[in-house]
């Protein structure tokens, strides 16, 4: 689970308090999952093979285009692949149910 720091903007008036937008993913356990590295997810995308690992390491911040590339290319919504709110744990919801 990346976290992906978007830029800094100024809200409401002139002078308010910044806030730093948040977008986590999944890509490097849908990759893990699949048996696909970072190269072969890239040359799929049509982007350098670094842009991958950037994005898993929340290092750069997919352009709502590529999220898109992103999500389609592993078949799912775009929502199992990006979150503004922190991903749970693997195995987290199975210590929280019956008889845990």
């Amino acid at each position: 689970m990346a976290r992906v720091r978007g830029s800094e903007r100024r809200c409401g008036k002139l002078g308010e308090a910044r806030t730093t937008e948040t977008v986590h993913n999944r890509i490097a356990m849908l990759r893990a999952e699949r048996g696909i590295s970072r190269r072969q997810l890239a040359e799929a995308l049509g982007v350098h093979y670094q842009t991958v690992g950037y994005l898993e390491r929340g290092e750069y911040s997919a352009s709502l285009y590529l999220a898109l590339r992103i999500a389609e290319y592993f078949e799912v919504p775009v929502e199992v692949v990006f979150s503004t709110a922190p991903f749970p744990r693997i195995g987290s919801e199975a210590s929280s149910g019956p008889g845990a």
